[in-house]
Parts: C-alpha cells; sequence; structure tokens
C-alpha cells in the first residue's frame, strides 16, 4: 500500500449475505486479512474503524424463501444472527456488524440515489429484460441462469458468473430459464435508471489505471485493466423485484435499488450507526476533509469475485456524488479450494466455520495460522486436512508451543519461576534479530502479504529454539547457575515479543502467553518496552497447543466424501419436477419441425458450441447447440433433429441463431438427439 501516514483508517470486509453460514473460504478471502490488519493498526495505535454486516436484499435471498417456503425476513434473521455468531466465535473483530435491512441504511441509500438523480447523472430507459410468463414478474438477475459465454459454465447467474468471476448482462446469457419455473423467459420492455459507467472510463483510467499502478496487487490491477481495456457500458441501478430498498421515486413504484447500488452503502450506514452509537463523528470516516492530508484511508477487504463492484462501479458511484473518499486499496484475495475441488455451499463441500468450532473448541488461532499460512493472495490456494495436521504439528506445537513450554518449565524447576534484574536483552544479537522482526512484520503487512508475515513470527519462535538448544541451559545450571538464567531471561524477552507480535494473527494464544509472563497488560502495543522487574514472578507453565490426531483428520476427511457421496446419490436418482400445467393453446404456439442437419462445425474459442446448417423443410438456417462435448461435427451430419423454428433468434457468439433443437438429457448430463424413429421429410411437424 502506499506509505502515507494516515490519521484515520476505515476498514471494510465484504457484506456477507445473510442466505447461508460461513465457510473458512469467505474466511480466508475477506475477514482474516481484514482483521489481521486491523490488529496490527490498533497495535500501532491508530485511529481505526472496522465495519461489516449482513448483505440481506437482492434475489439470493428470495430465492432462499422460496426454495425453503418461508419469507425473506425469516431467512435473513436466522441467517444474520449465526453469521454473527461466528465471527463473534472466531474473534473478528469488528467495531459493528450492521444489517442492510436497517432503517438507517434504507434511508442513506435513498439519499444516495436521490443525490445522483437530482444530479441527472443516471441514464432513464426502456430496456427488454426477462420476463417469467408463470409467474408472471419481471427476473432479477440472480433469478436467470444460463451458459456463461465467457467459459460456458452451464449454471452462470444473471449478474456474474460465479466459475470464472465475468461480470454478466442477462441477454449475455447462452440458453438463459428462469430458476423459478425452469422455463425460458421472454424479453419484455421495462423502465430502469442507469449509471453511465461508459461516462466514468476517463476518470477511471486516470484514477484507477494511472494512480493504482504499481501500488494494487497484481491480481486486482490486472482484473480491472481488463474492464477497463474491453469498455464500460450503463449499469442498471434498479429491479423489479418485491425485496430490497424502495427507489424513492413515485414513477418507480415497486421497484428496488440494484443490490449492488445498496450494498456498499452498508459500509457507510453501519460507520453511522457505530458512530452514533460511540459518539464520534462518521463523517470524518468516509467524507472528503477541506485538508486532504485529513481523509480517511479507506481499504475493502473482498474477494475476487466482488473486484469490478468494489474497483469500479463503486468508486464510481462516490465520484459522482462527489462528498466521499475513494479507496486506497482494495486488497482482493483469491479463491481457497478445498482437498482439490472447489468449495461449494451447493454440495455442501465446505468447513463450515460453525461446524469447526463445534468440532475443535478452543482452537480458533490454530485454524488462523493455518488459513494465513495458506493465504490465497494472489492466486488460489488449496486447504486440506493433512496440511492443517501438519503444520499444526510440526509448526504450532513443535516450534512455537514447544518453546514456550521449555523456556517456562525450566525457569520454574531451576529458579522457581522469578525473573531476577532481567529487564532486557543482554545478547544484543538476539535484540537486533528480533528488532528486525518487527520491520518485517510491519512492511509485510503493509504490502498485505500476510503469508510472509507470518512466517515471519514463526521465525521469532525458531530463532528462541536455537539459542535455548545452542546454550543448554540445562547443562550448565550446575556449573554456572547465572549463566543459565541470563539465557532463559534472554528467552522470556523473545517469547514477550513473540506474543506481541503474534497477536493480530494469534490473538488467543498471545493472551495465554502473556497469562503466562504474568504481564500487568494482556496486549501490548509494538513500541511498548517490555520489562520484567527485578524479582517478576511467571505464571505456571502451560500447554498452548495440543498435537492433531490422525483419527481427527480422518474423521473430517470422511465427513466430506459423505457429503460428496450423498450429493452424487441425489444427482444420480434426482428427476426434474414437472412444471405446472399449460393450455392446449400455449402448446399449439411452439412450431416444431423435423429437421435434417446438413453442415456441423465447432464454434471458435468455445468447448461446448457447435454451428449447425439445419433443412427444416422451410428454409435452411443456422442453429448454435452446446451439445460439442457429446458428438463431433463429422458424425451428425445427415441427423434428424426435432427443431423449434419460431423461437426468436439470437447472437451467440457472433453468430445468428434461428432456432433450438431439442435434446434429451438424463440424470447424469448425457444427452441424446429427440428425434423421429422413421426418417420423416424435413418440415415436418411434430405436435
Amino acid at each position: 500500500m502506499t506509505k502515507k501516514n494516515y490519521k484515520r483508517y476505515t476498514i471494510t470486509s465484504a457484506l456477507p449475505y445473510a442466505n447461508g453460514p460461513l465457510h473458512i473460504g469467505h474466511l480466508a478471502g475477506a475477514y482474516l486479512p481484514a482483521d489481521i490488519f486491523v490488529r496490527h493498526l490498533r497495535l500501532q495505535k491508530k485511529d481505526v474503524v472496522y465495519v461489516c454486516g449482513s448483505d440481506e436484499h437482492g434475489a439470493a435471498i428470495t430465492i432462499k424463501a422460496k426454495k425453503e417456503g418461508t419469507t425473506p425476513q425469516a431467512i435473513i434473521d436466522q441467517y444474520n444472527s449465526q453469521i454473527k455468531k461466528s465471527f463473534e466465535d472466531f474473534g473478528i473483530a469488528f467495531d459493528i456488524y450492521h444489517r442492510t435491512s436497517s432503517p438507517i441504511h434504507h434511508d442513506l441509500s435513498k439519499e444516495f440515489f436521490l443525490n445522483l438523480y437530482e444530479k441527472d447523472e443516471f441514464i432513464e430507459k426502456f430496456s427488454d429484460q426477462y420476463f417469467d410468463e408463470e409467474y408472471q414478474q419481471f427476473l432479477a438477475d440472480r433469478y436467470i441462469i444460463g451458459t456463461c459465454p465467457n467459459c460456458e459454465n452451464d449454471n452462470a447467474y444473471g449478474d456474474q458468473c460465479e466459475k470464472c468471476g465475468t461480470s454478466l448482462s442477462p441477454t449475455d446469457l447462452i440458453n438463459p430459464r428462469s430458476t423459478l419455473s425452469g422455463n425460458a423467459p421472454i424479453l419484455k420492455p421495462t423502465k430502469h435508471w442507469y449509471l453511465p459507467l461508459d461516462k466514468y472510463q476517463p476518470w477511471l483510467e486516470k484514477w484507477l489505471l494511472e494512480g493504482k499502478k504499481d501500488v494494487w496487487k497484481t491480481n486486482v490491477y490486472g482484473q480491472c485493466s481488463s474492464w477497463l481495456k474491453q469498455g464500460l457500458q450503463p449499469r442498471s441501478m434498479t429491479r423489479d423485484l418485491d425485496w430490497g430498498v424502495d427507489v424513492p421515486l413515485e414513477e418507480a413504484a415497486g421497484k428496488k435499488l440494484y443490490v449492488w447500488l445498496d450494498a456498499p452503502i452498508g459500509y457507510i450506514s453501519a460507520t453511522k450507526q457505530w458512530a452514533i452509537d460511540k459518539g464520534k463523528d462518521w463523517q470524518l470516516y468516509w467524507k472528503q476533509q477541506p485538508n486532504e492530508e485529513d481523509n480517511s484511508c479507506l481499504i475493502h477487504f473482498i474477494g475476487k469475485d466482488n473486484i469490478v463492484f468494489h474497483c469500479i462501479t463503486f468508486p464510481s458511484i462516490l465520484h459522482a456524488h462527489g462528498d466521499y473518499i475513494l479507496p486506497e486499496q482494495v486488497p482482493a484475495n483469491e479463491f481457497l479450494n478445498l482437498e482439490g475441488d472447489k468449495l461449494s455451499t451447493s454440495r455442501n463441500h465446505a468447513v463450515w466455520l460453525h461446524e469447526y468450532l463445534e468440532a475443535f473448541p478452543g482452537k480458533q488461532d490454530e485454524l488462523r495460522y493455518v488459513l494465513t499460512s495458506i493465504m490465497p493472495e494472489t492466486s488460489d490456494s488449496e486447504f486440506t486436512w493433512k496440511d492443517y495436521q501438519a503444520r499444526v504439528n510440526n509448526e504450532l506445537v513443535a516450534i512455537l508451543g514447544n518453546f514456550v513450554n521449555r523456556v517456562m518449565i525450566l525457569m520454574h524447576k531451576y529458579f522457581d519461576g522469578k525473573v531476577l534484574g532481567g529487564t532486557k536483552f543482554t545478547n544484543q544479537s538476539l535484540f537486533d534479530e528480533v528488532g528486525s522482526a518487527y520491520d518485517g512484520v510491519e512492511t509485510y503487512l503493509n504490502d498485505f502479504k500476510f503469508r510472509n508475515a507470518i512466517s515471519t513470527v514463526m521465525d521469532v519462535a525458531r530463532l528462541g529454539n536455537r539459542y535455548l538448544t545452542e546454550n543448554e541451559p540445562w547443562k550448565t545450571f550446575k556449573e554456572s547457575p547465572e549463566e543459565a538464567r541470563e539465557v532463559l531471561q534472554n528467552c522470556l524477552h523473545i517469547i514477550a515479543h513473540m506474543a506481541t507480535l503474534a497477536q493480530p494473527f494469534l490473538p488467543h494464544t498471545s493472551e495465554k502467553i502473556f497469562g503466562m509472563l504474568n504481564m500487568e497488560k494482556n496486549v501490548l502495543n509494538y513500541d511498548e518496552e517490555i520489562i520484567f522487574a527485578d524479582g517478576h514472578q511467571l505464571n505456571p507453565a502451560a500447554l498452548l497447543f495440543e498435537k492433531v490426531e490422525d483419527a481427527v483428520v480422518e474423521a473430517q476427511i470422511q465427513k466430506l466424501a459423505n457429503a460428496k457421496e450423498l450429493n452424487t446419490m441425489e444427482t444420480k436418482v434426482s428427476v426434474l419436477p414437472a412444471k405446472e400445467n399449460i393450455n392446449f393453446e400455449q402448446f399449439t404456439g411452439l412450431d416444431i419441425r423435423v429437421g435434417t442437419i446438413l453442415e456441423a462445425e465447432k464454434v471458435a474459442k468455445t468447448k461446448k458450441l457447435l454451428k449447425l446448417k439445419i433443412d427444416t423443410g422451410l428454409d435452411q438456417r443456422t442453429v448454435v447447440s452446446g451439445i460439442a462435448e457429446y458428438f463431433e461435427p463429422e458424425n451428425i451430419i445427415g441427423q434428424q433433429v426435432s427443431i423449434l423454428v419460431n423461437l426468436e433468434p439470437r447472437e451467440i457468439k457472433g453468430i445468428l441463431s434461428q432456432g433450438m433443437i431439442l435434446m434429451a438429457e438424463n440424470s447424469e448430463g448425457k444427452l441424446t438427439f429427440a428425434a423421429p424413429v422413421d426418417n420423416f421429410a424435413a418440415g415436418s411437424v411434430i405436435r
């Protein structure tokens, strides 16, 4: 990050959707790094506010409610409580954990919209948006799934493909379908208010491409650069929804603010509520001050799937408003994988935080250490239970815990746990190496290199172990008790400094160490001198960590395997439920004919798409179909098919597709042509 010495810091972590519990991927992406960084700033006596809260609007909540047969309010109340408790139990040090359903948030979101509206920043236009005829409602982006045009993921959402991270519009999807009915939606005109991101592109190029080069992390800057090079387009800031913040215009009755307008404003509304509760001035942390040197430093901690919203959309909103500071840093992390596969909430392939805390009570720091050590800072990383076991046993237990335990036991054995005259290091080399560790941790954390920082803390433990082993006070005690005391008391200083350095990473462990050292304060700032008074009495030694046994690890691995097997079984036996009845007139509106494939070729730069030339009996037309994984082009020439000929033409990968061939799909995803058993003339009607 920039080396400027800011007067205050505004730190945010991505607002988790209140539609499910937290897993370790969430922690590694947006919450643990932010918590470490905030604790680091506080130890430097910085003025910091760290805010977060539940994102309680948007289609994801309503989809969850429909699936569970309940209301959005019941969903957000349930998961807000669970998420908040998990954060508290894990020790994430928010100043406030808020809710976007709160009145203060609704009011502020409306104020933002009206500010931009009154400045004529929005483009008002009618556009064709997807509409589910069966449910008689417009479909928000998350109510539409289809094939991603970028990576061909078949389950991409209408706003974003969660597989490749590409931001989408619903009309970008190939073969879109409604998540409500499963039907292909129709396009229907509706009016919305758009933020002209293309208008802000010149400003973004100067502020971001020029101003953040060599400042932001390479993975973040690279994704932003790619988006800007593609050219930005206006983005709708309103939605046809029944859940969320009302658009504050009479003509927009029934419409809600786009969740990616109101969710980031949740950071500001949370700060406002915190300021009310604490008697603070929230504007100091968010508003531009008369003297730029008095501005707060705004930092967003997020996962890579949220980069475009925090680096392009939200800064554009703040810029258009005009009164607010812009993010100095957005240190987004990549994804954490699990046991050779992507974390998946739908497949229950995850280590849920609340379940970890139940299975490993009191072992928050063990997970904090492992996740920090493998944090996906610039590329995806992987969590495995075997690696968790190895890092706990071979590093926390064998190095850090062993060093502290040996020193404390020897001090009590030989000197009744009393420190005599040990106010400072007597070994200059040790003093210098510990000092370098402080410098290293600060440098690494300022650059958001958490893996290097935790390794530096562990190096202090390694230093202490090496010093203790080389000087062997258990041997020198008989001949020279004072020499043994000097070595052990130097080790006490190493332990105290190590505990101080470890506070942002291992807060519970640091407190235990300070307790054993019988320090007057359980938390030391970085710049506080560590002094042991003459005759200082240490408390008894206590084990900091326990070894993780093989059986414990195998149980966790088996738990994931069981979830995978259950998911596979459910997938194999699942049969899609029947759709709602339609009348005869609706059916006769489908013009399905027998066609014959005349030509077939793969669509360039795709894996699933074939370009087909089909004789429909009416004409010869081009159809793009996602069947390339199951059929070679040369093998299907002459194949008879059933083709829906009156489907509205659609451009796919630059090719105008004029119809859709019908396929049968089994529970394993295998496709076969839905075609007449006997050879029929092209153009024959299927009815």
